[in-house]
């Protein structure tokens, strides 16, 4: 599925928990910032500013919330902008820019004359981009379609990365290859320790495309959207070392999500899958995020077909889903999803930022 160019509406039959429209206080979205292109990358400093990426450009600007002003920051050169190529992720370790004072950029790039997906690293000096360093260059070729690019710093302070598997199923059960795969490594991009699968920077396989993942404040775990092909998207809890069955047998025949999760050993299945699809993007948590008591604790994605926001309460050992809803229905697709320093929820979609508010 390509969330770049998918926008019509559809509805959805879910696995594993019913949908419902939400009750209790209306949930609606103020904007932040707009007439801005195509801001697939946003992220949190410590002090509350937004620094967010403009696919197609490759600029990264900062957004101060409360002043509604921007100022440019880096721009990354050399970005290719075809299909769902371009600048994809932005992410900011929590010393920054004190103890820590470099931003992170996911970007599919051309270098050496050839395509390739990459994670750079910039210096903020003075508050201006400089130094930029690439950390992880991915050894497949860039699909059109399918190159993933969400980064964040975990909790334990490694650097998380999912790469599509550059419109080829055959990669995402190739460990040998980055695609496919969410990527675990440290923030200068090498193999952390007690890696999952052992010399390599793999966490996760059997990954088809995702735009989002975020983790659970109460438990540390990894949650991730992803976009399937035409019969089911899904919302997966990722296991280390784990595969998530995506692959060369996929087919849309056949009862879902098994269909699309049949490739490889053990293929963990869904929490959460849409049939037709919904193209789920950013995902965020509730924690204190003003929304009222029904959302404390929630999981938040957006979907770009539907203009979706959904909110997924957990079960109590948060380990699987108990039951979603529709939470807010947005005008466009959505993009990203972040939780600021203070725990409000933000989303972007193709021209702005916005905040859940209660209306």
């Amino acid at each position: 599925m390509a969330v770049v160019l998918l926008g019509a509406a559809c509805s959805a039959r879910v696995g594993d928990a019913s949908l419902d429209v939400a009750a209790g206080p209306t949930i609606t979205a103020t904007q932040v910032a707009g007439n801005l292109n195509f801001p697939a990358a946003f992220a949190f400093a410590p002090s509350g500013r937004i620094f967010y990426g403009e696919k197609n450009t490759g600029r990264i600007s900062v957004l101060n919330p409360k002043t509604g002003r921007h100022r440019g920051f880096f721009r990354v050169p050399n970005v290719s902008s075809s299909g769902e190529q371009g600048l994809l992720g932005i992410a900011i370790p929590s010393g920054f820019p004190s103890s820590s004072p470099f931003l992170y950029a996911y970007a599919t790039r051309t270098t050496g004359g050839a395509l390739r997906n990459q994670i750079v690293r910039i210096k903020d000096v003075h508050g201006k981009g400089s130094n930029m360093t690439v950390i992880f260059t991915s050894a497949t070729t860039p699909g059109t379609y399918h190159d993933g690019g969400h980064i964040a710093f975990g909790p334990d302070g490694n650097l998380y990365a999912v790469v599509g598997e550059s419109h080829n199923p055959s990669n995402a059960q190739d460990l040998r290859v980055p695609s496919g795969k969410m990527l675990r490594m440290t923030a200068t991009g090498g193999i952390p320790k007690h890696a999952p699968l052992p010399g390599t920077r793999i966490f996760a396989y059997g990954i088809r495309n995702s735009f989002g993942f975020g983790f659970d404040p109460k438990t540390g775990r990894m949650w991730e959207s992803e976009n399937g092909p035409e019969c089911n998207d899904e919302v997966n809890r990722i296991v280390p070392a784990r595969n998530y069955g995506w692959g060369p047998h996929e087919t849309c025949s056949g009862r879902a999500p098994r269909n699309t999760n049949q490739d490889g050993p053990n293929p963990n299945l869904p929490k959460l899958w849409y049939t037709p699809p919904i193209a789920p993007t950013g995902i965020a948590f509730c924690r204190r995020c003003g929304l009222g008591s029904a959302s404390n604790g929630r999981l938040f994605f957006g979907a770009y077909n539907t203009g979706d926001i959904r909110r997924v309460s957990l079960t109590k050992s948060r380990l699987g889903v108990a039951k979603q809803v529709i939470a807010y229905h947005h005008s466009s697709g959505v993009l990203s999803m972040q939780a600021s320093p203070d725990g409000h929820l933000f989303f972007s979609d193709g021209s702005g930022i916005y905040r859940l508010t209660l209306a």
